[in-house]
């Protein structure tokens, strides 16, 4: 892994992606925001991580590290236990373990090598994020925690997602599209009575732009390496 190698590789469209989104998170939380700069850095680091995973560049999953630790601190200090416990007891070991499947299976141009997804692999899946949803839900319950349904269906959401990303299939940034939805739905509760928290909501709507994107690039980057492997047969 070079940082300064994906750095070079991000396009021009991409680079527009990546400043404007951390433009508009830094504008909202300068504006609206009292949760102080950690807040601030967080989210700027999700936003990196999400451009850099969008290309299928390993940097990406360990930014993903990072910025999991972040937000559940984050998370804690608003008292989002669904979140904290999510990206700390789940999305942060899963992307670990992204690191390592995606630094096993590298493909040209730093890119990762895009898996493709079997009905027994979805099914597996299904059944597992049945069992960690209801225990999540019942831990949540326990602590008391606020919008409990939303919380429980971003946990659904954030599991597969995350479990996705590290068997390299483009289906990870539905998913992922699917949970930043969830994420702003919560946060717009939470602005509703506290207008500080409205950087959240938008910090979110860019990571679902950013993921919209990465679907789109993970369908190319699955023709592209379909296409050159049927022309070396």
């Amino acid at each position: 892994m070079n940082v300064v190698k994906s750095l070079k590789r991000l396009k021009w469209y991409e680079l527009i992606i990546w400043f404007g989104s951390m433009l508009v998170i830094t504008f909202s939380y300068l504006c609206f925001s009292r949760s102080g700069v950690l807040s601030l850095i967080t989210s700027l680091i999700g936003v990196t991580a999400l451009i850099f995973v969008g290309k299928g560049d390993v940097l990406g999953q360990f930014l993903t590290v990072v910025f999991s630790i972040f937000y559940g601190v984050v998370s804690f200090r608003f008292h989002y236990w669904g979140e904290m416990i999510t990206y700390l007891g789940m999305t942060a070991p899963i992307a670990m373990g992204a690191v390592i499947t995606w630094l096993k299976n590298p493909y040209k141009k730093g890119e990762v090598r895009v898996r493709h997804t079997t009905p027994l692999l979805w099914t597996t899946l299904s059944c597992l994020a049945i069992i960690v949803t209801a225990v999540f839900y019942f831990i949540l319950r326990y602590f008391n925690t606020p919008n409990l349904i939303v919380s429980t269906i971003s946990i659904t959401t954030s599991f597969m997602a995350a479990s996705l990303t590290m068997l390299r299939s483009s289906y990870y940034a539905l998913f992922y599209s699917a949970n930043d939805i969830v994420l702003i739905v919560l946060w717009i509760l939470a602005t509703f009575s506290d207008i500080s928290y409205l950087p959240m909501v938008l910090c979110f709507a860019c990571f679902l732009l950013n993921d919209l994107y990465g679907f789109i690039n993970w369908q190319r980057m699955k023709k592209d390496q379909r296409t050159i492997r049927s022309g070396c047969n």
